[in-house]
């Protein structure tokens, strides 16, 4: 048991291996301190607000799609009626709302969950939280989620309003004035907590699944211990157990997907309504793009996290399969 003792004090408690991008000695950052952290969170504003801002044409077809599936039938089919309707730039609307909202909560996302699980390590103990890594990998995400959407509650209801309302206003500060007018404050985080149900556990799901498909990979498929594998290499799987996060990811969350993308289009409503009148077979409208876009999200999102990583000379421990292989 010792060395997965010696293990987790490297991967949660103490200090990285020569994997960090670094030599070792000259990592830009010790391992759990305020600074690694808030790197960490810079690394989240980088992967989330990017691939978030890149993939706003396929999240504008997928909300249209939840909302008027008469309208746009099918994923081509609302990619030609939006560029006959509005030109190619249509695609586009909402891209600075994605980019605000979406970076605000990178910065929460992957910087708290890094504390949050250094944290609750310590807590429980090195034995537990060995032996219950899974269970730290869900609080410590859960946790990092609840904060993150309350960033990024406001810039998700202007940035829905705006793809989805025929004749409404592309720019940004203009429809947060009109919904301010209308519905007050409150419209900003009228959608927080389907907000809750849809990304804390697509966010539980995203970095438990990553953490445990990147375990499984070095352990299975990859020949060598990670210590062994060039900085492309590492990336390369990295990217692989992104996206095989990514579709468990969209399947988890994609009936409050919808709940959201109808309440912050249809004034007045609340979730149970919305759930009432969409029905089972409605909460899973638009699923293919989101699995498309969540799977390709998610894995560039981890991607350049981790380049991030390497680029800041920062720790970077490895997972547990590396750690058993030299054992």
């Amino acid at each position: 048991m010792w060395p997965m003792r010696n293990w987790l004090r490297e991967k949660l408690v103490l200090k990285a291996d020569s994997s960090s991008g670094a030599p070792p000695g000259e990592e830009s950052c010790a391992f759990g301190s305020t600074k690694y952290f808030l790197l960490c969170g810079l690394g989240g504003v980088t992967s989330c607000g990017s691939t978030h801002t890149l993939i706003t044409p396929l999240d504008l077809i997928k909300c249209r799609l939840q909302v008027d599936r008469t309208k746009y039938q099918s994923l081509s089919n609302g990619f030609r009626v939006t560029i006959a309707e509005e030109g190619v730039l249509g695609l586009t609307r909402g891209w600075l709302p994605t980019f605000l909202g979406y970076s605000t909560q990178g910065l929460f996302k992957f910087g708290l969950y890094e504390f949050f699980k250094v944290y609750y390590a310590k807590l429980i103990g090195d034995d537990n939280a060995f032996e219950y890594r899974t269970w730290l990998y869900l609080t410590s995400s859960a946790s990092a989620e609840f904060f993150a959407d309350i960033g990024l509650a406001p810039m998700e209801a202007v940035k829905v309003r705006i793809q989805t309302s025929p004749g409404f206003t592309t720019s940004m500060s203009k429809a947060m004035g009109v919904m301010m007018r209308e519905d007050g404050v409150g419209v900003f985080y009228k959608g927080l907590v389907p907000l809750w149900f849809r990304q804390v556990p697509y966010t539980m799901m995203k970095f438990t699944s990553f953490e445990k498909t990147l375990e499984l990979l070095y352990r299975y498929v990859v020949p060598k211990p990670r210590t062994q594998c060039t900085k492309a290499e590492q990336l390369l799987v990295t990217f692989a157990a992104g996206y095989i996060a990514g579709i468990f990811c969209a399947v988890v969350s994609h009936p409050a997907d919808t709940v959201v993308s109808k309440l912050n289009q249809q004034k007045g409503s609340t979730a149970a309504e919305i759930v009432k009148k969409v029905g089972f077979v409605g909460l899973w409208s638009g699923l293919g793009p989101r699995i498309i876009m969540i799977g390709t999200l998610t894995a560039l999102q981890w991607f350049i996290y981790d380049a991030f990583k390497v680029f800041m000379k920062m720790p970077r421990p490895p997972p547990v399969a590396g750690e058993k292989r030299k054992h």
